[in-house]
């Protein structure tokens, strides 16, 4: 069975920082290519951050870039969202999902319904 799990989510006040994971089982995360989305009450699921499989690039919304940081720890099975910096607006339920194939240029790692495997979410709250 193939499951996406985040963990790490939580409340912080703005200014800090906090670091998600996406564990995988059934699946090597190193050969997929795997985003971070998150999902603000009443609005629409964005895309955050992405790495692509053996991680020759990696791409950020123009929201979080320079603050959030995505990373891959193949050894775990693991890929990681550090975010720094946190704003109110950063508020949301975060969810990874993972695709074996997919292409990553041109934004198409931005579109949510390319993407085979997604985790339940964790829910991040940025206070102040």
């Amino acid at each position: 069975q193939i499951q996406l799990v985040e963990s790490g989510g939580g409340l912080v006040q703005a200014g800090g920082s906090l670091r998600l994971s996406c564990r995988a089982s059934g699946i090597t995360l190193d050969l997929h290519v795997v985003s971070w989305f998150r999902q603000a009450p009443g609005k629409e699921r964005e895309a955050v951050a992405c790495i692509t499989n053996m991680d020759v690039k990696l791409h950020y919304a123009d929201s979080v870039q320079g603050r959030f940081t995505i990373s891959r720890e193949a050894d775990e099975n693991t890929v990681y969202l550090q975010m720094n910096s946190l704003k109110a607006e950063d508020t949301g339920v975060y969810y990874c999902a993972a695709d074996r194939w997919m292409e990553t240029e041109d934004d198409k790692w931005t579109h949510a319904l390319k993407y085979d495997y997604w985790g339940q979410g964790t829910q991040v709250t940025v206070s102040g």
